[in-house]
């Protein structure tokens, strides 16, 4: 199974760490980063796309893919 997730986050060095934890289990960078402004706290935020393939498990709904 090919698991997807979408980290975001501010524009600041947390947000490296979040994407650096996922490729250290394991995760893929998938696609290019994208960087946006947040009108609404008025700070610019981070986000990429990640994948990972798992053998012998299903898809369920509940996962927490975080945890893979």
């Amino acid at each position: 199974m090919k698991l997807y997730r979408f980290l975001t986050g501010p524009d600041d060095s947390s947000f490296c760490h979040k994407v650096t934890l996922a490729l250290d289990k394991g995760w893929h960078l998938f696609g290019s980063p994208t960087y946006a402004f947040d009108a609404e706290t008025k700070t610019m935020r981070c986000g990429q796309a990640v994948v990972k393939e798992v053998d012998g498990v299903d898809y369920d709904p509940s996962m927490k893919l975080g945890e893979y």
